[in-house]
């Protein structure tokens, strides 16, 4: 029989995982981008994605992320590469908030390893971050730092050595259900082929058999501030960590450039955008201020002036949960999009998945959480 043609719509991370995972049970695949893969703009940029294991967003989600941890040894063993540092990782907040509750007991469900620090020893063990009376931290072991560019040179390098074709620069202007498969056309160029993975990310909206999809697209802003003391801010030194505080919220990276920690806001919130083209390259001036009170509160080692700042776009779902499964309404069609600010840890299990489902029809991980038709029969 003869290879399954298989295109891959977007190579952020979920299309490069997705890519590598099927030329390995070999099917021939084309895996198109607007940019080149690793660009700056989408959901893959950035420097650095938190890895953990005890996850506040849903225990079910535990087994994945399991599989995801070996896949990501798996990945750089292929390549050579160093993708994931285990620094371990924090939540940082009061005792009773909700999402460090919610990672107490994703960790006690799954008897995963976890310490949780008094407010004493939080401040004794983690001095880089200030903490407020009442506060506790709760120490996840099995997390660290992705480094996020990397990884996807790495996973399309190994797939296209592999056989994969790998197509930068290839702006998609239609894509249409033929007899027996789809048609992709780029650059006045048609590709037939048999099934179609769309992995677009923020894009989402860009192709019409996606535009019914409940995708809003949003503007996520990283923020960069020097170290004071460099060596006690590297990822021997310093886990990643989620902070909830009465007032600031962030995601904290450790050092990773040779100069300066990297935050994430969340307490300024993520403004939607009408496209990903219209992405601005940086914050107005009243965020970046905001973004440096946050800092001055609650990280003393770092001088509070971001030294460099980026912005991404990405896929948000209303209940920020990800779109995978069969694209409602069409054959031969994958969807894996909408991954709401947290797939990347994930990405290589969503390979797995992205692989099974367009050359199987299914998988046996549960994904049923993801199913894109859910808000359709809500």
């Amino acid at each position: 029989m003869s290879q399954p043609r298989v295109a891959v719509i977007g190579t952020g991370v979920i299309g490069a995982m997705t890519t590598w995972q099927l030329v390995r049970r070999g099917a021939d695949v084309l895996a198109f981008d607007t940019y080149s893969p690793g660009h700056d703009r989408g959901a893959s940029a950035g420097e650095s994605r938190i890895f953990r294991t005890a996850y506040k967003e849903g225990s079910n989600y535990v087994p994945l992320l399991q599989r995801a941890g070996r896949s990501w040894r798996e990945l750089e063993r292929s390549a050579s590469a160093e993708l994931l540092t285990m620094c371990g990782g924090l939540t940082i907040g009061p005792a009773d908030h909700p999402d460090v509750q919610a990672v107490r007991r994703c960790a006690e469900e799954h008897g995963l390893d976890h310490e949780v620090l008094d407010t004493e020893l939080a401040r004794e063990r983690f001095p880089q971050h200030r903490i407020d009376d009442g506060e506790v931290m709760v120490l996840d072991p099995a997390a660290g730092v992705l480094r996020p560019e990397p990884a996807v040179q790495a996973a399309l390098r190994i797939a296209a050595d592999a056989g994969a074709k790998v197509l930068p620069h290839h702006r998609i202007s239609e894509v249409a259900e033929t007899a027996h498969g789809w048609r992709i056309t780029s650059g006045g160029t048609d590709f037939d082929v048999d099934h179609v993975v769309f992995a677009p990310g923020p894009w989402a909206r860009d192709l019409e058999p996606l535009r019914s999809l409940p995708i809003e697209i949003r503007r996520i802003t990283a923020c960069w501030f020097a170290a004071r003391d460099t060596a006690a801010h590297r990822p021997d030194r310093l886990p990643i960590a989620i902070r909830r505080h009465r007032d600031a919220g962030f995601s904290c990276f450790p050092l990773l450039d040779g100069v300066s920690v990297k935050i994430v806001p969340h307490h300024l919130g993520w403004p939607a955008l009408d496209s990903p083209d219209d992405l601005p390259r940086s914050a107005e001036p009243e965020f970046a201020r905001a973004a440096a009170a946050a800092a001055a509160r609650l990280l003393p080692g770092v001088t509070p002036h971001p030294v460099r700042i980026g912005t991404f776009a990405e896929g948000f779902t209303p209940d920020e949960h990800a779109l995978l499964g069969p694209l409602p309404g069409h054959r031969n069609a994958t969807v894996m999009t909408g991954f709401s600010g947290h797939g990347f840890k994930l990405a290589p299990v969503f390979g797995e998945i992205g692989a099974d489902l367009a050359l199987r029809g299914s998988t046996e991980h549960d994904i049923t959480q993801l199913d894109p038709d859910r808000f359709a029969r809500a």
